[in-house]
């Protein structure tokens, strides 16, 4: 777990959940269809877990 996650937000949050609307913003994601990069560690992993039904994933 030492590379960088591309990660895209795929859906909108717009009728998901508020912790789920607050963990998409903390990974740097805004609108739909933007992509951030991250670390790969545990803490982004988890949150990724949280969100994965709104978010692509993909390992740079």
């Amino acid at each position: 777990m030492a590379g960088k996650l591309k990660i895209t937000l795929v859906k909108s949050t717009i009728g998901a959940i508020p912790k789920h609307r607050k963990t998409v913003e903390a990974l740097g994601l805004r609108k739909p269809n933007r992509s951030v990069e991250q670390a790969d560690n545990a803490a982004i992993r988890g949150m990724l877990q949280q969100v994965r039904h709104l978010v692509k994933v993909e390992e740079i």
